[in-house]
């Protein structure tokens, strides 16, 4: 029986972390929970006393640093020697019954560092969570065509959308932070999580870091975890925190005159969809048109 140690990172969490910390014995059905750690970026709505009534050990982070930054901080208490994998989840998330096991199977088979669960809505319906690799063609197709129709057309866009890749396991570039199984190796290798990004894109430049260095993410539909979903399709800073990350990453990883092409892009599919009417697209074309102004903080 493997060894599982779970890292919930919280922030203002109270509402739904206490469902997460329930769910946490049924989705660990067939391994041993080794260790469950609330990484808490200084909520002020009583996070913290939900953690400590749930009996688990709390990481206060003193300020709100992002979710890298609580993983790493989260990560660091742990005995990585006595651990056969490390579950990072996000507090609105539901565990399935036995759903860390088949996970951790997966980290069994040469060459597999992460795994990332089949993820749905409360409703039970798909959550598209896999992503295939940012390039500036399917930067550019989800500028034309939006992100859903370039999921379904091959790979034409970046995520996944079609129903029917989500039906059988396989490996991908890099998969929604919510919920990712890390292999100890994988987190001795890859290091620290950036924690320049706050937040978004820093799953995906663990994921791509991880890749470097000859590791797969792999996706596994036998495990089902309920995600209740994040903000930052409603919530204008979000979102363009989210925009600007994905284009800092990318530019990053990639020549100036491919990641000034990436940048066009995403600003060309943002500026759409903020002409016809989407307010979090004209928060992102703002964000995109001034490179001088650094988003280094989130929303208090």
């Amino acid at each position: 029986m493997g060894r599982v140690a779970v890292v919930i990172v919280a922030y203002n969490s109270a509402s739904v972390l206490a469902g997460c910390l329930d769910s946490l014995a049924r989705g660990a059905e067939g391994v041993e929970l080794a260790d469950v750690v609330v990484a808490d970026n200084a909520s002020k709505d009583g996070s913290v006393a939900v953690a400590e009534r749930a009996g688990v050990a709390v990481v206060q982070i003193g300020r709100n640093a992002g979710y890298a930054a609580a993983i790493n901080a989260g990560t660091a208490v742990l005995d990585l020697d006595r651990l056969d994998g490390v579950y990072v989840l996000n507090p609105d998330c539901r565990l399935r019954p036995g759903s860390i096991a088949p996970l951790l199977g997966c980290l069994r088979e040469p060459g597999r560092g992460i795994a990332v669960p089949y993820m749905v809505n409360p409703d039970g319906t798909l959550q598209p969570s896999l992503r295939r690799s940012p390039t500036v063609g399917r930067a550019l197709a989800e500028a034309l065509v939006g992100g859903a129709l370039a999921g379904r057309v091959g790979g034409l866009g970046e995520l996944v959308t079609d129903p029917r890749d989500y039906a059988r396991p396989g490996a991908y570039a890099w998969a929604t932070g919510a919920a990712m199984l890390l292999s100890p190796r994988v987190i001795r290798e890859v290091g620290a999580w950036d924690e320049s990004f706050l937040l978004y894109s820093e799953e995906t430049d663990y994921c791509l870091r991880a890749a470097d260095l000859g590791w797969t993410t792999w996706y596994e539909p036998a495990s089902v975890i309920e995600h209740i979903g994040g903000d930052s399709g409603v919530d204008p800073t979000l979102a363009a925190l989210l925009v600007v990350n994905k284009v800092r990453l990318y530019r990053r990883r990639h020549g100036p005159a491919s990641g000034a092409a990436y940048y066009l892009a995403v600003l060309a599919g943002e500026a759409v969809r903020a002409l016809a009417g989407r307010r979090t697209s004209r928060a992102c074309v703002v964000a995109l048109l001034r490179p001088s102004r650094r988003m280094t903080a989130l929303p208090q």
